[in-house]
């Protein structure tokens, strides 16, 4: 791709990433921070990064990236599967490593929902005989 600016989208749980991704050194600029600031846990970082790992692609790309809702895993997963779908648009031979590593595919695991008559999704409220 030439200097074009790729934009793609991701999300995870109650969280949604839009993502810029045009070539340059590696800065990341997530909500206006850095990576390691926006995201201080090291597994976290490791497991955003890991898309840019697979294809080989670490430090040629600027990301800027906006990100609202959720809590930090899932927001972590959505710059995740936004970082994924971008490098795709780059290069379409990406994919098969991407797909091959589980990227491409969205998280659908969401909070279940409370049930009447339960205290939580499961959970039952104690049984008592007498």
């Amino acid at each position: 791709m030439s200097d074009a600016q790729i934009h793609s989208i991701g999300r995870r749980k109650e969280a949604v990433c839009r993502l810029y991704l045009r070539p340059g050194s590696g800065k990341w600029d997530v909500n206006g921070r850095t990576l390691g600031d926006y995201f201080p846990r090291p597994s976290l970082v490791s497991a955003i990064q890991q898309p840019f790992a697979v294809t080989d692609c670490v430090g040629r790309f600027d990301v800027a990236a906006t990100i609202e809702g959720g809590g930090q895993t899932g927001q972590a997963g959505a710059l995740r599967l936004a970082v994924a779908r971008a490098l795709v648009q780059v290069d379409e031979l990406h994919r098969r490593k991407l797909r091959d590593f589980g990227l491409l595919t969205r998280d659908a695991r969401a909070v279940e929902r409370k049930k009447p008559g339960r205290p939580k999704a499961r959970k039952k409220f104690q049984f008592s005989k007498r």
